[in-house]
């Protein structure tokens, strides 16, 4: 039975209805045969309407046309590039199996740049992209203010941030896709920045349209647009964008105005499927004077932290970090600097450039004692260097310390006694060996009972770790150390 021109498909959830009479019949198989590429799509618009959320629909496929049909590919005009690679990118498995299933038969998509206002003189040799989109050029993609020495080559990735580097590597490739929002947190010089770089990198190498800014240039850009009456510039730049990078979001605490601008741009880039990733020194809940839609908003993706780098990690930055300035570094020396910098990635580095930088001006060599001594002279300081007024103590005297302050033997802590407390009196022991003094990992595990690599480094480790959040275990250690000195 054959469709009537009264007969209507209300392909458009808003109200728009479209007549097929006119243009369509059905065939004896009961299939309809569509008369122009046009009229297929606009029957494929009817269904890709139900599938796909309506400001997508608004956004992306409202101004697209039927071009032609010929040779089982399917042609569709966009009215700009970006349209085609987002339709490319996110919706090219549905729109193939809507077509395929009004056509009858499986279909290829190709996207085309088309403006119906042009004159056929201005006709250009189309462009091929790798996504099979033809462009007549591809427009301009703005480098936000990234550093490009950030990528993911250059990231060390360890016990204390690989979640975090696998979850910025998936939104990198499939943005918009997998995690979204990507919520980063960790203190000050974990690596937050380097990851939310290196995707911006990865993206923009890729030609997506990339915004990066943090908390309080947002704050900025949003109170000048409100002085100088420039709003609609303002909202343009958070428009039409693959992929949004914000840091520092914990700098909106108190400020309702600035966080009501940045939920409505979340808003309307997460409609969009635009990837949003942001980093904060702390999680979600933790920030103080937030909006909670706002805040149930971040959570809703993906939140992972960063901890302080554990010390295989510490070593791996300082080796990558020394052969990129084309020094070497003995095992020994990387050892040390690692043990005595537990903190953040950025202290590490600044202390590797002051012993590179000292050894450079003596002329000496880049050994565990030139670095005690760079410390020492650079940092303006004695407490690395052996001999004199504040001498190293001997081992000895540090394991005996140690157990006085906690009420135990030194025997104790060099013999199997496993309980909790025994345990966690043995590590602060492994610490102060490996701060105070150039002994090194085994001769300390000898020291303390015939202990293994493993576990010096394990316990040195859990005492650095505990030290960031632990001001009382601070006391502890400063304690014991003037006691050394007496």
């Amino acid at each position: 039975m054959g469709l009537q021109s009264k007969k209507a498909n209300d392909y458009a959830r808003g109200g728009f209805c479209v007549f097929f009479g006119d243009w369509c019949t059905t065939a004896s198989n009961g299939r309809i045969n569509l008369r122009s590429s046009q009229d297929i799509w606009i029957a494929a618009l009817g269904e890709l309407q139900l599938q796909v959320s309506k400001p997508n629909f608004d956004t992306w496929l409202k101004d697209t046309t039927g071009l032609h049909y010929a040779d089982t590919t399917f042609t569709i005009g966009t009215p700009n590039v970006f349209v085609a690679e987002w339709l490319e990118h996110r919706l090219h498995s549905v729109i193939k199996r809507t077509l395929s299933g009004i056509i009858g038969t499986s279909v290829n998509v190709h996207f085309q740049i088309h403006m119906p206002d042009s004159a056929p003189a201005q006709k250009t040799p189309a462009l091929q992209t790798d996504g099979g989109i033809s462009v007549k050029e591809r427009e301009p993609i703005t480098r936000p203010n990234l550093n490009s020495r950030y990528t993911f080559d250059t990231f060390i990735s360890g016990e204390c941030n690989r979640m975090a580097y696998a979850a910025a590597l998936e939104a990198a490739e499939m943005p918009g896709s997998v995690y979204n929002p990507l919520f980063i947190y960790g203190k000050t010089a974990v690596g937050k920045t380097h990851l939310i770089h290196a995707i911006g990198n990865a993206l923009i190498n890729n030609g997506r349209n990339v915004v990066y800014t943090n908390g309080q240039r947002l704050t900025n850009e949003f109170v000048l647009a409100l002085k100088t009456g420039r709003m609609d510039d303002f909202n343009q730049k958070y428009r039409n964008l693959d992929a949004l990078l914000f840091e520092d979001i914990q700098f909106l605490s108190g400020k309702t105005g600035t966080q009501e601008c940045f939920a409505n741009i979340f808003i309307d880039l997460y409609d969009t499927n635009c990837q949003i990733v942001i980093s904060s020194d702390v999680m979600p809940k933790a920030i103080e004077s937030l909006d909670e839609k706002l805040r149930s908003r971040l959570e809703g993706g993906l939140v992972v932290d960063i901890q302080l780098p554990d010390h295989n990690t510490r070593r791996a930055i300082l080796k990558t970090k020394a052969q990129h300035l084309g020094v070497e570094l003995s095992p020994e020396a990387i050892d040390f600097l690692a043990t005595r910098f537990p903190s953040n990635v950025r202290e590490i580095e600044g202390a590797l450039m002051r012993v590179i930088t000292y050894t450079k001006l003596s002329g000496g060599e880049l050994s565990t004692a030139a670095c005690m001594q760079a410390l020492a002279v650079l940092d303006g300081c004695n407490e690395y260097i052996s001999g004199g007024k504040d001498h190293t103590p001997p081992a000895s005297a540090i394991i005996d310390a140690v157990a006085a302050y906690h009420g135990l033997s030194s025997d104790v802590l060099k013999g199997n006694r496993r309980d909790k407390r025994t345990a966690y009196v043995r590590h602060i022991a492994m610490y102060l060996l490996r701060e105070q003094t150039n002994t090194r990992l085994a001769e300390i595990g000898r020291l303390l009972g015939g202990r293994n690599h493993s576990t010096i480094v394990h316990g040195c480790e859990r005492i650095a770790a505990e030290l960031s959040t632990n001001p009382q275990l601070e006391k502890t250690l400063d304690t014991i150390k003037k006691s050394l000195k007496k």
